[in-house]
């Protein structure tokens, strides 16, 4: 146990995830800091596209009675497990990106005279509906599920912390502080709250993923303490 790495991930892993840190001797420390649950809405002015950020709003909609009609439309989403989960489940997805500000760039560049219904949370970041108004994209959007922070108090000395969301970030550092450890974020977004708190010396120890995914910020984990 002495010559484990010690990480704290801010949010439960699955097994296989896991797996991958014990066997590089990475020992994890895991807390689920957010809580996503499914908000009641009402589908009403449906426009010709549709636009998901996150596996959550897939999740959410599709609970609702009127998914055949939502599967008819042509969908634009954020991250590659996201466009996995709305495949596996019958939507045609015309464009994904890695980043929203990425996706809000193609729609503006190559599908300005469409119009969009983005599926977001209550705590959705304004990049993408900011850079949509900006361009006079015609879009509406639908709260279809909420987040909710749900801080712990870390005890433990940890190397590392993974960050997967700045949500999580917000909720860490309302029990916690940041010392030297290395931060690992999923993407810019979380890795900008993180630079929003940390000192100009600090800053240096965040490391964005390539891919926006968790099994992507897992590999650079392994990566560097290896």
């Amino acid at each position: 146990m002495t010559n484990q790495t010690a990480l704290l991930s801010t949010k439960t892993l699955s097994l296989i995830q896991k797996q991958e840190l014990v066997k590089a001797n990475i020992q994890v420390i895991e807390a689920d800091f957010i809580k996503t649950e499914n908000a009641s809405f009402e589908i009403k002015n449906l426009n010709k596209n549709l636009i998901f950020t996150s596996q959550n709003a897939v999740l959410s909609i599709l609970q609702h009675p009127k998914i055949v009609e939502l599967k008819q439309k042509n969908v634009f989403c954020v991250g590659l497990k996201t466009k996995e989960l709305l495949n596996e489940n019958g939507f045609t997805v015309e464009a994904y990106t890695g980043f929203a500000e990425d996706l809000a760039e193609i729609i503006t560049l190559v599908y300005s005279d469409e119009s969009f219904t983005f599926f977001s949370g209550n705590l959705r970041k304004d990049t993408l509906p900011e850079m949509l108004t900006e361009n006079e994209i015609t879009f509406n959007e639908i709260k279809v599920y909420d987040t909710t922070l749900t801080p712990h108090k870390i005890s433990d000395k940890v190397a590392g912390i993974l960050f997967f969301s700045p949500s999580a970030v917000t909720s860490y550092l309302k029990k916690n502080t940041l010392g030297n450890e290395k931060l690992f974020c999923i993407g810019n977004t979380t890795a900008d709250a993180l630079r929003a708190v940390l000192s100009e010396t600090k800053i240096k120890n965040i490391k964005t993923a390539y891919q926006p995914s968790i099994e992507n910020v897992i590999e650079q984990v392994i990566e560097y303490y290896t």
